[in-house]
C-alpha cells in the first residue's frame, strides 16, 4: 500500500557530498505516491546536476538561475505548494541561514516564506556538527517547530568518524511516512474547547456595547479541528454563521460573563483551549431595566467595571487540569510587544497576534495574518483566507501541544 498518495513534497538539496543520495530519495518518495519537486542550491550542483533531479522528479528543478523567470517558479508560489519540505542534505550553511532568517538563495527564500512544515537532515563533518554555533542554530530551529532527522554516527567522506552523516534514505522515507501518519491522526480523540465571536454588554433593553468580531476565524478553526477528527466544543458569542457540521457541543453566550461561566464549566478534561473570541473587557455596572430616554438626558454617563479574565482564570488551573492554552491579541499598534507582554502576563502557552489596523484583514474580513509567539520563539503565518489559515494554525498548535506533552 502506498503511504504518500497525493502528498506534495519539496526536496531541498544543499551542497554536501551526500547530495547524490537525494536522487534515490526522489524515487522512493514517488514510489509511495508522493508528488516531488526539487530545489537545489548553487553548491549542490557541484555534486549532482539539476538535469538528473529533473528527470527523476518529472519536474523542472528550481535553482538560483531560473526561479525568477516567471511566476510559476517564483519562490512565493513554490513556498505555498508543499505539504512538507525536506532538506536533505542540510549543510551547516543552510542551517545557519534558516536560523538567522537569511534568504539570499532560492532554497532559503522558500523556507522563509513557507507556512509548511520543514524537516532537515543534517550532513557535515562531525566537528562542524558539534560546533557551538551549529548546535545553537539547531536549538533555534527546533524551538520554531522545524523537524531534525539525524544525523547518524559513522565514517565520513573526509575520513573522520562521528556524528554528522546524513541518515540513510530508507530511514528518511520511514520518517516522512511517520510524519504524515502522525499529522493525519494528531487530533484524533483530542478534546478541544474553542471560543469564537464577540460578546455583548447590555446598557438597557435595546442597547449594548460590543466589538467588530464576526466569529469567522474561530469558526474556521472549529471546522479545521473537526475535519482532523477532534472532539470540539464551541462556545460562541452572537454571530450569523452556521454551526459547523460534526461539532460535539455548542454553547451560545451573549455577555462576557456568560462566556466565562460556559468556559469554566466546560474546561475540565479538555486537551487544548483556543480562546479566539473577542471578549468585551468591561460591562456597564448598573444596567437599566427600562429603555434610557434621550429626552431626559442631554448627557449620558455610564460607569463600567471589568469583566472576568477568562484566559488568566484557565491558566491558573492546577497543572494536571490545565489544558494547552492558545490566546489571541487583536491590536492596532506595538503588535509584537503587546502580544508578548500579554502572553507572559496571562501565563499562556501560545498567543496569536493580528494587526487589525491593516486593511482587508482581521475583523469581518475573510482574510487574516497571524504572528505567533511562544516561550522559545515566534513565527508569522502570512495572510491568506481564514479557512486555509485556520488549518495552518491548528497544525502548529498540535505540534507545540505534542512537544509540551511529550515528556
Amino acid at each position: 500500500m502506498k503511504e504518500l498518495i497525493n502528498k506534495n513534497i519539496l526536496l531541498g538539496i544543499s551542497g554536501s557530498i551526500s547530495a547524490y543520495k537525494s536522487l534515490d530519495l526522489i524515487r522512493k518518495l514517488q514510489d509511495q505516491g508522493a508528488n516531488v519537486r526539487v530545489v537545489m542550491t548553487r553548491s549542490a550542483q557541484s555534486f549532482v546536476t539539476p538535469l538528473s533531479a529533473a528527470i527523476l522528479s518529472n519536474h523542472d528543478v528550481t535553482t538560483d538561475n531560473n526561479f525568477n523567470k516567471n511566476y510559476t517558479v517564483n519562490h512565493i508560489a513554490i513556498s505555498k505548494w508543499p505539504d512538507l519540505i525536506i532538506i536533505a542534505p542540510a549543510t551547516a550553511n543552510i542551517l545557519a541561514k534558516l536560523s538567522s532568517g537569511i534568504s539570499d538563495d532560492v532554497l532559503s527564500a522558500i523556507c522563509l516564506a513557507t507556512n509548511s512544515t520543514i524537516a532537515i537532515s543534517p550532513s557535515m563533518n562531525t566537528n562542524m556538527y558539534l560546533a557551538s554555533a551549529t548546535q545553537e542554530n539547531l536549538k533555534k530551529l527546533n524551538a520554531r517547530g522545524i523537524l531534525c532527522w539525524g544525523p547518524e554516527y559513522g565514517i565520513q567522506a573526509c575520513g573522520d568518524c562521528g556524528l554528522g552523516r546524513m541518515l540513510n534514505i530508507s530511514e528518511l522515507l520511514v520518517l516522512t511516512i511517520k510524519y504524515f501518519k502522525s499529522h493525519n491522526c494528531a487530533t484524533k480523540n483530542l478534546k478541544i474547547l474553542i471560543t469564537a465571536g464577540p460578546t455583548r454588554e447590555r446598557i438597557d433593553p435595546v442597547r449594548f456595547i460590543s466589538n467588530y468580531s464576526s466569529g469567522k476565524m474561530g469558526f474556521a478553526i472549529v471546522k479545521a479541528a473537526i475535519e482532523e477528527g477532534a472532539q470540539v466544543t464551541l462556545i460562541s458569542g452572537p454571530v450569523s454563521l452556521p454551526t459547523p457540521k460534526g461539532i460535539f457541543k455548542k454553547i451560545n453566550a451573549i455577555s462576557a460573563f456568560d462566556m466565562y461561566k460556559a468556559v469554566m464549566l466546560s474546561i475540565n478534561n479538555q486537551d487544548i483551549f483556543i480562546a479566539c473570541a473577542a471578549i468585551t473587557d468591561y460591562r456597564v455596572e448598573n444596567f437599566s431595566i427600562q429603555k434610557i430616554k434621550k429626552k431626559h438626558n442631554k448627557q449620558l454617563t455610564l460607569k463600567f467595571i471589568k469583566n472576568p479574565d477568562i484566559l488568566s482564570e484557565v491558566a491558573s488551573l492546577k497543572y494536571n487540569k490545565r489544558p494547552y492554552i492558545v490566546g489571541f491579541s487583536a491590536d492596532t499598534e506595538n503588535i509584537k510587544k503587546n502580544a508578548q507582554e500579554k502572553r507572559i502576563r496571562k501565563n499562556i502557552d501560545l498567543i496569536c497576534a493580528n494587526d487589525i489596523s491593516k486593511p482587508n484583514q482581521g475583523f469581518n474580513s475573510n482574510y487574516n495574518e497571524l504572528h505567533l509567539f511562544w516561550n522559545q520563539g515566534n513565527m508569522i503565518l502570512s495572510i491568506k483566507n481564514k479557512i486555509s489559515l485556520a488549518k495552518k494554525l491548528l497544525h502548529q498548535i498540535i505540534v507545540f501541544y505534542e512537544k509540551k506533552n511529550k515528556y
